[in-house]
Formats: C-alpha cells, sequence, structure tokens
C-alpha cells in the first residue's frame, strides 16, 4: 500500500533526523563543558528539569551523554524532586508528635511525687486504669522535664514491697481459711492453718481444727520449727495477720526454729492488690477490677489511701 511506504519513509527521516540531533547536542555539550572552569552550579529547577529528562534515559544512555554531573548525582535530584512533591511537613502544627495534655502530666507528676517506690510501668499502669493510654517513655520524659528521679532514686530507703521481692525464697505467708464439716452434732465450723511458699506459691495445710486456742496453736508452731520435716525448714520470715489465734506464745515458739514471725498492718490490703493494683507481670493490668474500666474524662480524679497512705489508687468519681 502506498500510504504505508510513505509512512515507513516519513518515519525513518524523522528518525534519522532526531539521531543526528542527538549527536550534535552530545557532542557540542561536551565540548562546552571542556570550556568550563570549576564546578557548574545549577539552580533547583535547572536540576529538576534535568532530573526529570534523565529518569526516563537508560542508564548507559545517560552515562553517554550526561556532561553536567555524574549519572547517580541527577538521578539523586529526581529522587529528591519526588520526595519534595510528597512532603506534608509544611503542612504540620508542630514539628514531632502532639504536646501531651497538661492535665494528664500533671497526674504524672502527682502519681510520682505521692509514690516514691513507684516506677514508670506502675505510673503507666495507674494511669490506664483511669482511661489514659501513656509508655513507660512518656513517662519518664515527664519525670525528667520536671526534675523528677526514677523510683530507686526517690526512696532510698527500703520499702515493704522491696523487702518482700529480695526476700522471696526465704518467706511464708501463713492465714486461717474455714470449711464447714457435717458431723453428728450437725453443721461444725473447722479453721484450716495454711502456709504458702512466696517464691514456689506451693501451699501446705498445716492442720485443722474446730477449736484453734493456744494449746493448738503452739503445737502447731511445734510441728512447723521441727529440724528435719517441720514446715518453715529453710525460710527465715513468716508473715501473718493481727488475728488473736496468732499468740504471743505461737510466736515465741517460732522464734526458737530461727524464724522471724511478721505481722502485717492493721486491714492488710488484700482487696487492694486484688481489685486496684495494676500487676506488670500480667500485662498491666488489675486482676479482679472492682470498678468499671474508666472511658474518656467522665470525673475528676481522686486518690484512695490504704494503711494510712502506704497504699495508693487512683480512679474517677462518678459524673
Amino acid at each position: 500500500m502506498l500510504w504505508a511506504r510513505l509512512l515507513a519513509y516519513v518515519t525513518g527521516t524523522v528518525n534519522q533526523e532526531l539521531l543526528l540531533r542527538n549527536e550534535y547536542l552530545t557532542a557540542e555539550n561536551r565540548i562546552l563543558r571542556g570550556q568550563i572552569k570549576g564546578r557548574l552550579l545549577l539552580s533547583e529547577g535547572e536540576k529538576g528539569t534535568l532530573a526529570e529528562i534523565a529518569h526516563r534515559l537508560p542508564r548507559m544512555v545517560l552515562e553517554d551523554v550526561a556532561a553536567t554531573a555524574k549519572p547517580e548525582t541527577i538521578l539523586g535530584w529526581y529522587r529528591k524532586l519526588i520526595a519534595n512533591k510528597f512532603d506534608g511537613s509544611k503542612f504540620r502544627r508542630s514539628v514531632g508528635r502532639p504536646k501531651l495534655d497538661q492535665e494528664i502530666e500533671r497526674l504524672v507528676v502527682q502519681m510520682a511525687r505521692e509514690n516514691p517506690s513507684w516506677g514508670y510501668d506502675r505510673i503507666v499502669g495507674a494511669l490506664a486504669n483511669l482511661g489514659h493510654g501513656l509508655s513507660d517513655q512518656t513517662v519518664g520524659n515527664v519525670l525528667r522535664r520536671h526534675g523528677i528521679s526514677p523510683a530507686p532514686k526517690r526512696k532510698q530507703a527500703v520499702s515493704w514491697k522491696n523487702f518482700i521481692r529480695s526476700h522471696w525464697d526465704v518467706l511464708v505467708g501463713m492465714d486461717f481459711f474455714t470449711t464447714e464439716v457435717l458431723t453428728l452434732k450437725g453443721l461444725t465450723t473447722y479453721y484450716v492453718l495454711f502456709f504458702i511458699h512466696l517464691e514456689t506459691r506451693q501451699v501446705k495445710l498445716a492442720g485443722f481444727t474446730p477449736y484453734p486456742d493456744q494449746e493448738w496453736m503452739e503445737q502447731q508452731a511445734r510441728n512447723m520449727t521441727m529440724e528435719e520435716w517441720g514446715s518453715l525448714r529453710g525460710c527465715r520470715y513468716l508473715l501473718h495477720d493481727r488475728d488473736a489465734k496468732f499468740c504471743p506464745s505461737f510466736r515465741d515458739l517460732i522464734k526458737t526454729g530461727s524464724v522471724n514471725p511478721l505481722r502485717l498492718p492493721a486491714r492488710s490490703p488484700m482487696e487492694h492488690y486484688h481489685g486496684e493494683r495494676n500487676h506488670q507481670g500480667k500485662d498491666n493490668r488489675i486482676l479482679f477490677p472492682s470498678r468499671p474500666e474508666a472511658r474518656g474524662n467522665m470525673g475528676a480524679v481522686r486518690c484512695r489511701e490504704r494503711l494510712g497512705g502506704l497504699l495508693k489508687y487512683y480512679e474517677r468519681e462518678a459524673a
């Protein structure tokens, strides 16, 4: 067909002319570049123009024609051109993360000052109870801004919590629980004395009786401190509450076995450890929450104290 031959002729002529033009411009470019002494200074617009064309050329062609800069440099201009296109920094109101709310920062400082033994994770857990999700790093940054040292430096004295942690292997807790037993006389309440080794969580039953009087308690003390098979063998401290059944003679007999009985403070804080304290070994959460989880800023934050302020729990008042 005549028109196909004509098109092929025109196309071939145009391609030949383009090749000649490119050859001429490449030669002229090298000659001119050779006349320039020193570094060729280009504006950002000129760099962008060259970069936009260069990235469409094959690498071998670019190496052959590029004279203003090395191909790596020109392609670097193109990457910068693309990065600037998607750079949204000019639309940001401030650099970095949003500033922490002043009320939350005040709570962090309050908790740290009122609880010298609390570490970053403990404060994070207490804040989570109030509906605030912070990281331990954020808490640390807040305390540093206010010149507040980490927990070990805030309280140099050994706390009850630290004392227990450093004596896990030689600490035993002791208490009673009751059970109803059907006898010939009807239902009878039996008192069961048990022990728990704090490090291993091993529980042992020491004995049971419907009448845990002084004589029975003294006999249990003798059994527990027997040198060969006593339940307290290898232990140094025995924790118990202020129940009158743990009479002075019972405590004295325990001491004869080289075990020091330690009475817990009045109103032992079981409710606090079960329903108020965040357990860091359990995803920093309250195991048995006695109150609904806080959501949002409902009411004012108040601090509930136990044991004269030794233990603290932060909650929101009902709106």
